[in-house]
């Protein structure tokens, strides 16, 4: 999927840019730019890709992304409220060249050292930090730098983090490329319920089968069955807190031929049954 550039325009009294969104959907293309980006999720819910990551997210979602990692967060079909989050972008030269070198800023400059691969931050950190993030659009230019510095040291001093893309994804593709890789997404993400092949998609991107596995997985560090199982089981998450589909139902919904097949592959990428997913969710949600 072929990521658009984002040209990212501070307001002439700032030398950074933050601001709200709200809409009834995210609507933002897989998209890059050179600046370092951290959202904060109010209200929404769908699937985030970042690099090679791709993962669901909901409310007080907090991810800090490093310059040139393209990204996207796509909301779901069934998202009924507004689409609501607070974005922050700057570049590194910000306030000036070297001064990550200071000796004062050296948590900072490993944390967005850390950055390049995609940092989420655990949903307690993130509600911890909510008002900070909440006020910081509104205040003036000199306190607002003042608070953006020490938000990051925050993070900064926390360990409360996951890597998103931690087999160190590299995005450097040719125009050929990027095509192959809308086109399979595409594909997957409006046929992953139907019998899909190597012979298949590699059809699809006028490929052979070696060839095309080959190129998958050294674009997306992960062999294309693993990306198309890690897809369906998110898919299948949806469907078991979102229904009250039978789980076998849900299984053959998703793709699945075989029912011992999807449940181990549901516990490989969950760590639980879908039983117990759909009642640890349910069961949340009533506490």
């Amino acid at each position: 999927m072929k990521p658009k550039y984002e040209a990212i325009v501070p307001a002439a009294s700032n030398s950074f840019k933050a601001h709200y969104q709200e809409m009834e959907e995210f609507d933002n293309p897989w998209h890059y730019h050179p600046e370092y980006e951290l959202t904060y999720i109010i209200s929404s819910s769908g699937v985030r890709y970042v690099g090679n990551s791709f993962e669901d997210f909901e409310n007080d979602d907090l991810v800090l992304l490093g310059p040139g990692l393209p990204h996207r967060w796509k909301n779901s079909n069934d998202q009924q409220d507004l689409a609501r989050a607070v974005v922050i972008q700057w570049r590194e030269d910000f306030i000036g060249t070297g001064w990550l070198e200071r000796p004062e800023f050296e948590p900072l400059k490993n944390l967005l050292q850390l950055s390049v691969n995609g940092l989420k931050f655990k949903k307690s950190l993130a509600i911890s930090l909510r008002d900070e993030l909440m006020k910081i659009i509104e205040l003036p230019a000199f306190e607002r730098l003042m608070a953006l510095l020490q938000l990051l040291n925050r993070l900064a001093q926390s360990k409360q983090y996951e890597i998103l893309c931690s087999q160190g994804f590299e995005y450097n593709l040719n125009t050929t490329e990027n095509d192959r890789l809308k086109t399979i997404f595409s594909y997957i993400e409006n046929n992953y319920s139907k019998k899909l092949s190597l012979a298949l998609l590699s059809q699809k991107v006028f490929m052979s089968e070696e060839s095309f596995s080959r190129f998958f997985s050294k674009v997306m560090r992960k062999p294309f069955f693993y990306f198309l199982n890690e897809y369906r089981i998110n898919m299948a998450c949806k469907m078991l807190i979102s229904t009250n589909e039978p789980v076998s139902q849900i299984c053959y919904a998703c793709g699945y031929e075989s029912f011992p097949f999807f449940y181990r592959q549901f516990k490989k990428f969950k760590g639980c049954t879908p039983q117990k997913f759909r009642g640890g969710y349910l069961k949340a949600a009533v506490n």
